[in-house]
């Protein structure tokens, strides 16, 4: 897809927000077993979520790990908590577990939309990660306010910088280099979102080099797998294992730090700039990397 067709449709992903808010949401993803450990049928889960306080926030991964979508809150933490704890209720027998990854072999692929269909097809052809990761993997996915001016610029820097540390001290399985086998030409685990004074270019261009397998740039845009997504008026963290929540607790105020304190988040940023993102990708998926950064 060209560059010139992708570019309007980034500028509004990179839109950012108009003030200096401080809000937290958090998207919790669980793998899911019934309590023989078979998997369970999405429509099986929808049905035993209904009438809970959670059931507005519900939506479904391809293999059927639940996600928990919240919206920003003045305690993202409690409702997390909470919500997760009538759920858990509500299904009985039906386990949530915040695991990075699915021991079961064997999980199918309960999403056969056409996009879907054509993602694994996708991957199939680069190698066995894709559908590991579609159907096997769970994250805990974090989303902060995006400023105006230099401080949104520091922000997108600093998270896409700050990253691999960041991942070096809370992920806890081989998620992470799943992830980067998948298709290094969608996931960005290198420096090409960083390498142009422009994010905007930056990230066409990176859109524009991925393989496309559906149709319009907003579709294809969102078989884009950036360890940070631009969401507008917010970025979301995406590279974190699926964490029990006093690590999520630890996560959000790390990440509060870097996105809402001027101070800290320039300190970091003139620790990191210049750095070689694939090597240090590489060596948080391998466990090798120092975790200094991220304290």
């Amino acid at each position: 897809m060209e560059t010139r067709q992708l570019h309007p449709v980034v500028a509004g992903l990179f839109a950012r927000g108009r003030r200096r808010t401080v809000r937290v949401a958090i998207e919790q993803e669980y793998v899911v077993a019934a309590a023989d450990g078979r998997v369970v049928p999405i429509e099986e889960l929808r049905r035993a979520a209904e009438g809970s306080p959670a059931a507005p926030y519900l939506s479904f991964e391809p293999g059927g790990q639940l996600e928990l979508s919240l919206p920003p809150s003045l305690d993202p933490l409690g409702d997390l908590r909470s919500l997760t704890a009538d759920l858990r209720r509500r299904l009985g027998g039906i386990t949530l577990r915040a695991i990075p990854v699915d021991p079961r072999q064997d999980v199918p692929l309960q999403l056969t939309s056409a996009r879907y269909v054509a993602m694994q097809r996708h991957f199939d052809r680069i190698g066995p990660a894709g559908r590991r990761m579609m159907r096997r993997t769970a994250s805990t996915q974090i989303c902060l306010d995006w400023w105006p001016g230099r401080a949104g610029i520091e922000q997108w820097r600093v998270l896409n910088l700050a990253g691999p540390f960041l991942a070096a001290r809370f992920n806890r399985s081989d998620r992470l280099a799943t992830w980067l086998a998948v298709d290094p030409g969608r996931t960005a685990f290198d420096d090409s979102l960083l390498r142009d004074e422009d994010p905007v270019a930056s990230y066409a261009a990176f859109a524009a080099a991925a393989t496309v397998f559906v149709d319009g740039p907003v579709g294809h845009l969102s078989t884009l797998f950036p360890p940070v997504r631009p969401r507008g008026a917010y970025l979301e963290v995406r590279f974190l294992d699926a964490l029990e929540p006093d690590a999520v607790e630890r996560a959000v105020g790390v990440l509060r730090q870097l996105m809402y304190d001027d101070v800290r988040r320039r300190d970091v940023l003139r620790a990191l700039e210049g750095s070689r993102s694939a090597e240090l990708w590489r060596a948080a998926a391998a466990g090798e990397l120092e975790e200094e950064m991220a304290a």
